[in-house]
């Protein structure tokens, strides 16, 4: 991680507020920004860029986890104790995660359109 990574810059926001108005919510929207900004990143690290908490970094991991669009990695610390180390890294290329998100519109908005010609009918 450089120091460029520290915080989101003007792009990042955009991509934020841009993936926000396609209904991807905040934490998962400021999550992908910072792995497509670091090869790998930890929980740690996209707290600090993101500005999120962690149970929100945490739910938002699981989320694109789900979606099969990062891997995780468990590593120990190096000295101490306490709990593993993850690592995070994107899986998917980010055009394939904007498919994804683009065909989910999609279907939204047919479906919207769908009732509304039903109401139409029935009126």
């Amino acid at each position: 991680m450089n120091s460029r990574d520290i915080y989101m810059d003007d792009e990042d926001n955009e991509m934020v507020l841009l993936l926000q108005k396609l209904n991807v919510s905040k934490p998962v929207a400021k999550t992908l920004a910072c792995l497509l900004g670091s090869e790998s990143v930890t929980s740690r690290d996209v707290e600090m860029m993101s500005r999120l908490r962690q149970p929100e970094v945490s739910i938002a991991m699981n989320y694109l986890q789900k979606n099969n669009w990062v891997e995780v990695e468990e590593v120990k610390k190096k000295q101490g104790k306490g709990r593993p180390i993850k690592i995070y890294t994107l899986t998917v290329p980010m055009d394939e995660i904007i498919d994804t998100i683009e065909q989910k519109v999609i279907a939204e908005n047919e479906m919207m359109l769908e009732n509304i010609e039903r109401l139409k009918a029935l009126s």
